[in-house]
């Protein structure tokens, strides 16, 4: 190293002495130092901080919170108030669905052997659009509503098929021997199921003063079928009073009722589907209902309401039995219960409905039996009716045949007569009437008794749930309208489609009116035809938005009265007509008590100017 290194080094030494020597503390400071430290090491270790003891004690103390709200809510129900969600599921050869824990109800329900329109499942209500529960206030004047309290359910799920049966317990508990319990009762191949309230042990718990029980049911129905508007025109609540036939609110308003009178069922019913509730005796008074229209909705239809009452007796234990049913308005199935159900299905009033029940429907079920295309049901269906209607038919054919015959006569007796003196001239028309044996009315009378069989179609085809869904040539739904051509636009009273059953329908019965108006040569029909022509315009219209089945139906018979025609105008001979008629004409005419009424009060009319 050199001298520069060695200097370094020596000076460095040196300031390391002098600052050990001038800051190392003095003996007092360090035997204080050495006391604090042992102190400190011989002192008891800190008790560690208990976290999930904090945040037990904190939970108890949100569960006494929530307790005493509870039970200043619910009262003695607030054990019933706390519970966890989940769902009961339920399965037949018919529907399945779910019952909810909360609120123990029926909450979902699908019909198994139907679609909605675009082929998905048809559900005739879920958890967010049905609901009911009991309401009753208790001794401590709690108002309670079942549909916030939970319910233990018996079983997880139950499936059923065949003739078998099982049973669904959901219970809301108060107390060992202090409980509501809903029984329902699933049959394996049936649209209905069993309904039972066992109340036990509330009579000391509900307010001495109630009568009854309050049970509330509201839906807000889906849209299921192809014309939104069809399904809401025919979708309302129906109700049937003790001993009285059923009754409905409006479907084309928003409705509220109230009942004086006990009901017999209460039904949330739609175009083909309904929701009922049957009481085993009666639904006591006041009956509250209201139907609403969902405004501004592409998936719901109506809003249904409805508040009936159930007698409560003040017994240690009481059970109240009802009975569900959810499924198609089928007339026969609604039929079987022998309550009235099947007026839900607008089949017509007075001899229509007669018709439908005694005649179509019977008629419509044969021939369904046979398995065929309901486009093939409804043509042979056609032929049998328009065969019934024959002889009616064929004594018109020949009332129009004998007016043609007479109708050279008819207009020489105009050209007499002229406009001068119709008296006269009506008085002339009718004595040839008489000589020929002819009956003026003789073509008006088969067509009038033909009416009823025609109007009663009219009711049957839109509400026939055979025909919903099911396809025929360019038909998608038999039950709803056709459409080959969808419109950009509106038409007023037609609509936005072009239904082709419906064109084929006017364009024949327009060929009709011109071939009879034709054939009958009578004066009266040819005042008459801007009418008849328009009636067809005017069906079009109707028609175009109504059930296709029932525009195939009319062309169909349309088709066959031509040929029908064509085939008495072959058989039937006017010459051999002409030739009775006159012979007729030779034979004296004896005058009946109600023509010789007629003469002599037409014979005073003329004589009153004269007198005057």
């Amino acid at each position: 190293m050199d001298r520069n290194s060695i200097f370094g080094l020596l000076l460095i030494g040196l300031i390391l002495v002098w600052y050990s020597v001038s800051f190392s503390p003095d003996k007092e400071e360090a035997t204080q130092t050495v006391n604090k430290e042992e102190t400190i090491s011989q002192a008891p270790p800190a008790k560690p901080v208990d976290t999930a003891q904090q945040v037990t004690d904190s939970t108890i103390n949100q569960d006494s919170v929530k307790q005493v709200a509870l039970a200043s809510k619910f009262g003695v129900f607030g054990v019933a108030s706390r519970g966890t969600e989940g769902v009961v599921e339920f399965e037949n050869e018919v529907f399945r669905g779910t019952i909810s824990k909360k609120g123990g109800r029926i909450s979902k329900l699908e019909l198994k052997n139907h679609k909605a329109f675009g082929g998905k499942p048809l559900v005739l209500f879920n958890p967010d659009s049905a609901g009911y529960s009991l309401n009753f206030t208790t001794s401590d004047a709690k108002v309670i509503t079942t549909d916030s309290l939970y319910f233990t359910p018996s079983v997880a799920s139950v499936n059923v098929s065949g003739e078998d049966s099982a049973t669904i317990s959901m219970k809301m508990q108060v107390s060992a021997d202090k409980y509501i319990e809903y029984v329902y009762t699933i049959k394996g191949s049936v649209h209905d199921l069993g309904f039972k309230v066992n109340l036990v042990g509330m009579h000391d718990v509900l307010a001495p003063s109630a009568k009854d029980l309050t049970l509330k049911w509201w839906m807000r129905t889906p849209h299921v079928e192809k014309d939104v508007e069809s399904q809401t025109t025919n979708s309302t609540i129906y109700y049937k009073p003790k001993n009285e036939e059923a009754d409905k609110l409006s479907e084309h308003e928003d409705t509220k009722e109230s009942l004086e009178n006990p009901i017999e069922w209460l039904s949330f019913k739609q175009k083909f589907f309904s929701s009922v509730i049957i009481a085993q005796g009666v639904f006591e008074k006041p009956v509250e209902l209201e139907s609403k229209k969902v405004e501004n909705s592409t998936t719901s239809i109506k809003d249904f309401y409805a508040t009936v009452s159930i007698p409560f007796k003040h017994l240690p234990s009481e059970s109240i039995s009802m009975k569900m049913y959810f499924g198609p308005n089928h007339y026969q199935t609604l039929k079987k219960y022998d309550i009235g159900l099947e007026q839900q299905i607008p089949l017509g009033w007075g001899i229509f409905g007669w018709v439908n029940k005694f005649i179509v429907i019977p008629l419509f079920n044969f021939l369904d039996s046979f398995n065929m295309n309901y486009g093939i049901v409804i043509l042979v269906l056609t032929i049998v009716i328009k065969l019934i209607l024959f002889p009616l038919t064929y004594k018109a054919y020949l009332s129009q045949a004998k007016m043609r015959v007479l109708k050279p006569e008819m207009d020489e007796i105009n050209e007499k007569f002229g406009n001068d003196d119709p008296m006269k001239k009506q008085q002339a028309i009718m004595s040839l009437y008489k000589q020929a044996g002819v009956n003026p009315l003789g073509g008006c009378l088969p067509m009038l008794l033909q009416m009823p069989i025609l109007i009663a179609l009219f009711n049957f085809f839109p509400a026939s749930i055979e025909l919903r869904g099911e396809s025929f040539l360019w038909a998608d739904d038999l039950s709803t309208y056709d459409s080959i051509y969808n419109l950009p636009f509106t038409i007023p009273f037609y609509g936005d489609h072009v239904s082709l059953f419906t064109l084929l329908m006017t364009a024949s019965t327009i060929l009709y009116t011109r071939m009879n108006s034709d054939l009958s040569g009578n004066a009266q029909m040819a005042q008459m035809k801007w009418m008849m022509y328009l009636m067809p315009i005017i069906f079009l219209g109707v028609l175009n938005n109504y059930s296709s089945g029932l525009s195939y139906y009319y062309f169909l018979a349309n088709v066959i009265t031509f040929g029908q025609q064509w085939a008495m105008r072959k058989f039937v001979n006017e010459d051999a007509i002409h030739a009775r008629i006159q012979e007729n004409k030779k034979k004296p005419v004896q005058k009946s008590k109600l023509q010789q009424k007629l003469e002599e009060m037409a014979k005073r009319q003329q004589q009153l100017p004269k007198k005057k």
